[in-house]
Protein backbone atom coordinates (compact mmCIF):
# COMPACT_ATOMS: atom_id res chain seq x y z
CA UNK A 1 0.00 0.00 0.00
CA UNK A 2 1.13 3.36 -0.91
CA UNK A 3 2.34 5.56 1.77
CA UNK A 4 0.13 8.55 1.50
CA UNK A 5 -3.35 6.18 0.72
CA UNK A 6 -2.73 4.41 4.16
CA UNK A 7 -1.82 8.29 5.58
CA UNK A 8 -5.16 9.26 4.28
CA UNK A 9 -6.97 6.16 5.74
CA UNK A 10 -5.14 6.50 8.76
CA UNK A 11 -6.48 9.74 9.04
CA UNK A 12 -10.13 9.39 7.90
CA UNK A 13 -10.60 7.01 11.10
CA UNK A 14 -9.05 9.34 13.81
CA UNK A 15 -11.21 11.87 12.16
CA UNK A 16 -14.19 10.14 12.92
CA UNK A 17 -13.22 9.45 16.47
CA UNK A 18 -12.91 13.03 17.31
CA UNK A 19 -17.02 13.35 17.92
CA UNK A 20 -16.59 17.17 16.76
CA UNK A 21 -19.14 19.57 16.26
CA UNK A 22 -21.38 19.66 13.86
CA UNK A 23 -20.45 23.28 12.98
CA UNK A 24 -17.13 22.29 13.09
CA UNK A 25 -17.39 19.66 10.43
CA UNK A 26 -17.72 19.59 6.21
CA UNK A 27 -21.11 19.57 5.83
CA UNK A 28 -20.44 17.84 2.49
CA UNK A 29 -17.86 15.55 0.87
CA UNK A 30 -17.21 15.88 -3.38
CA UNK A 31 -14.80 12.55 -4.08
CA UNK A 32 -14.23 11.47 -7.75
CA UNK A 33 -12.50 9.03 -9.10
CA UNK A 34 -9.29 10.70 -10.56
CA UNK A 35 -7.98 14.38 -10.55
CA UNK A 36 -8.89 14.49 -14.55
CA UNK A 37 -12.45 15.00 -13.45
CA UNK A 38 -11.56 18.05 -11.15
CA UNK A 39 -12.61 20.55 -14.04
CA UNK A 40 -16.11 18.90 -14.22
CA UNK A 41 -16.96 18.50 -10.82
CA UNK A 42 -15.67 21.19 -9.12
CA UNK A 43 -15.99 24.47 -11.81
CA UNK A 44 -16.61 22.97 -14.93
CA UNK A 45 -15.20 24.93 -17.67
CA UNK A 46 -17.93 26.54 -19.71
CA UNK A 47 -20.25 24.68 -17.77
CA UNK A 48 -20.32 26.10 -14.06
CA UNK A 49 -19.69 23.51 -11.84
CA UNK A 50 -20.02 22.37 -7.82
CA UNK A 51 -17.37 24.74 -6.43
CA UNK A 52 -19.11 27.62 -8.63
CA UNK A 53 -22.53 26.67 -6.65
CA UNK A 54 -21.50 26.44 -3.26
CA UNK A 55 -18.51 29.10 -3.03
CA UNK A 56 -20.50 31.85 -5.86
CA UNK A 57 -23.58 30.95 -5.11
CA UNK A 58 -24.37 29.64 -1.68
CA UNK A 59 -21.99 31.10 0.47
CA UNK A 60 -19.86 27.55 1.15
CA UNK A 61 -16.19 27.51 1.95
CA UNK A 62 -14.08 24.39 1.40
CA UNK A 63 -12.47 22.56 4.45
CA UNK A 64 -8.95 21.61 3.99
CA UNK A 65 -8.36 21.29 7.72
CA UNK A 66 -10.74 18.86 9.70
CA UNK A 67 -9.57 20.21 12.82
CA UNK A 68 -9.39 23.89 11.54
CA UNK A 69 -12.70 24.95 10.36
CA UNK A 70 -12.91 28.03 8.01
CA UNK A 71 -15.05 30.97 9.44
CA UNK A 72 -17.88 29.94 7.15
CA UNK A 73 -20.98 28.19 8.56
CA UNK A 74 -21.64 25.15 5.71
CA UNK A 75 -18.34 23.74 4.22
CA UNK A 76 -17.57 21.24 1.84
CA UNK A 77 -14.24 18.96 1.36
CA UNK A 78 -12.98 17.24 -1.45
CA UNK A 79 -10.99 13.75 -2.32
CA UNK A 80 -9.65 11.84 -4.81
CA UNK A 81 -10.95 8.13 -4.11
CA UNK A 82 -10.83 5.56 -7.16
CA UNK A 83 -12.80 2.36 -6.76
CA UNK A 84 -10.50 1.12 -9.20
CA UNK A 85 -6.74 1.77 -7.87
CA UNK A 86 -7.72 2.84 -4.28
CA UNK A 87 -10.91 0.40 -3.24
CA UNK A 88 -9.21 0.49 0.44
CA UNK A 89 -9.44 4.53 0.46
CA UNK A 90 -12.73 4.55 -1.13
CA UNK A 91 -14.23 2.70 1.44
CA UNK A 92 -12.72 4.12 4.45
CA UNK A 93 -14.00 7.71 3.34
CA UNK A 94 -17.61 6.04 3.02
CA UNK A 95 -17.14 4.11 6.06
CA UNK A 96 -16.39 6.83 7.83
CA UNK A 97 -18.04 9.85 6.31
CA UNK A 98 -21.33 10.15 8.20
CA UNK A 99 -19.10 9.71 11.90
CA UNK A 100 -17.11 12.62 10.49
CA UNK A 101 -20.17 14.40 10.50
CA UNK A 102 -20.59 14.90 6.92
CA UNK A 103 -24.86 14.92 5.86
CA UNK A 104 -24.57 14.23 2.09
CA UNK A 105 -21.57 12.89 -0.43
CA UNK A 106 -21.24 14.27 -4.01
CA UNK A 107 -19.34 11.40 -6.19
CA UNK A 108 -18.21 11.73 -9.86
CA UNK A 109 -16.48 9.36 -11.95
CA UNK A 110 -16.10 9.08 -15.55
CA UNK A 111 -15.57 6.62 -18.30
CA UNK A 112 -17.90 3.33 -18.73
CA UNK A 113 -17.16 1.69 -15.66
CA UNK A 114 -17.90 4.80 -13.38
CA UNK A 115 -18.31 2.98 -9.85
CA UNK A 116 -17.43 5.12 -7.45
CA UNK A 117 -20.37 6.93 -7.04
CA UNK A 118 -22.41 3.22 -7.15
CA UNK A 119 -19.75 2.08 -4.53
CA UNK A 120 -19.71 5.13 -2.46
CA UNK A 121 -23.29 5.14 -2.02
CA UNK A 122 -23.59 1.45 -1.07
CA UNK A 123 -20.78 1.38 1.55
CA UNK A 124 -21.93 4.82 3.09
CA UNK A 125 -25.49 3.89 3.40
CA UNK A 126 -28.27 5.12 4.42
CA UNK A 127 -26.25 8.54 4.10
CA UNK A 128 -27.59 10.07 0.94
CA UNK A 129 -25.54 10.10 -2.13
CA UNK A 130 -25.51 12.27 -5.48
CA UNK A 131 -24.07 10.87 -8.49
CA UNK A 132 -22.52 12.82 -11.22
CA UNK A 133 -21.25 11.11 -14.37
CA UNK A 134 -18.15 13.02 -15.76
CA UNK A 135 -19.08 12.17 -19.08
CA UNK A 136 -22.07 10.88 -21.31
CA UNK A 137 -20.76 7.43 -21.86
CA UNK A 138 -20.64 7.20 -17.26
CA UNK A 139 -24.20 7.87 -17.24
CA UNK A 140 -26.03 4.09 -17.11
CA UNK A 141 -22.66 3.05 -14.68
CA UNK A 142 -24.04 5.68 -12.48
CA UNK A 143 -27.09 5.17 -12.35
CA UNK A 144 -27.60 1.37 -12.86
CA UNK A 145 -27.99 0.85 -9.08
CA UNK A 146 -30.37 -2.30 -8.58
CA UNK A 147 -33.28 -2.15 -6.70
CA UNK A 148 -33.30 -1.54 -2.59
CA UNK A 149 -29.86 0.08 -3.42
CA UNK A 150 -30.62 4.10 -4.02
CA UNK A 151 -28.75 6.54 -5.45
CA UNK A 152 -29.47 9.53 -6.15
CA UNK A 153 -27.90 10.68 -10.04
CA UNK A 154 -27.76 14.26 -11.95
CA UNK A 155 -27.06 14.20 -15.60
CA UNK A 156 -23.68 14.11 -17.18
CA UNK A 157 -21.29 16.52 -16.28
CA UNK A 158 -23.48 18.78 -13.79
CA UNK A 159 -22.20 18.75 -10.79
CA UNK A 160 -23.26 22.07 -10.22
CA UNK A 161 -26.82 20.88 -10.09
CA UNK A 162 -25.59 18.23 -7.67
CA UNK A 163 -24.27 20.98 -5.51
CA UNK A 164 -27.83 22.38 -5.78
CA UNK A 165 -29.52 18.53 -4.51
CA UNK A 166 -27.02 18.51 -1.89
CA UNK A 167 -27.81 22.33 -0.19
CA UNK A 168 -31.87 21.10 -0.89
CA UNK A 169 -30.88 18.00 1.49
CA UNK A 170 -29.00 20.15 4.05
CA UNK A 171 -31.94 22.62 3.85
CA UNK A 172 -34.48 20.36 5.59
CA UNK A 173 -32.48 20.80 8.76
CA UNK A 174 -30.99 23.98 8.04
CA UNK A 175 -32.94 27.18 7.88
CA UNK A 176 -29.94 29.29 6.62
CA UNK A 177 -29.34 27.06 3.71
CA UNK A 178 -32.70 27.11 2.71
CA UNK A 179 -32.99 30.96 2.83
CA UNK A 180 -29.76 30.72 0.25
CA UNK A 181 -31.32 28.19 -1.75
CA UNK A 182 -34.68 30.90 -2.31
CA UNK A 183 -32.64 33.60 -2.45
CA UNK A 184 -30.43 32.22 -5.34
CA UNK A 185 -33.61 31.26 -6.99
CA UNK A 186 -35.12 34.67 -6.96
CA UNK A 187 -32.04 35.62 -8.44
CA UNK A 188 -32.66 32.95 -11.36
CA UNK A 189 -36.67 34.45 -11.94
CA UNK A 190 -35.60 37.85 -11.74
CA UNK A 191 -32.58 37.49 -14.32
CA UNK A 192 -35.47 35.72 -16.88
CA UNK A 193 -37.70 38.68 -16.41
CA UNK A 194 -35.12 41.20 -16.83
CA UNK A 195 -34.25 39.38 -20.12
CA UNK A 196 -37.84 38.82 -21.42
CA UNK A 197 -38.38 42.93 -20.79
CA UNK A 198 -35.21 44.08 -22.59
CA UNK A 199 -36.38 41.50 -25.57
CA UNK A 200 -39.32 42.84 -25.95
CA UNK A 201 -39.12 46.45 -25.00
CA UNK A 202 -36.05 46.67 -27.31
CA UNK A 203 -37.04 44.45 -30.03
CA UNK A 204 -35.25 41.27 -31.36
CA UNK A 205 -32.32 43.30 -33.15
CA UNK A 206 -31.89 45.85 -30.78
CA UNK A 207 -31.48 43.20 -28.15
CA UNK A 208 -29.51 40.64 -30.45
CA UNK A 209 -26.59 43.67 -31.34
CA UNK A 210 -26.84 44.25 -27.37
CA UNK A 211 -25.96 40.81 -26.61
CA UNK A 212 -22.84 40.81 -28.72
Amino acid sequence: MADSVSDLIDRLHEEAQQDRPDEETPDVGIVMGSDSDLETMMTGGRRRGAYDAFVDELGFAEQTDYENPPAERFTFETYVTSAHRTPDLMTAYAETAEERGLEVIIAGAGGKSADLPNMTASIAYPLPVIGVPVQEKSVDSVIGMPTGAPLVAVDAGKSFNAALSAAQILARRHDEVRERLVSYHEGLREGVGDVSRRLHDEGTPAFRDGEQ
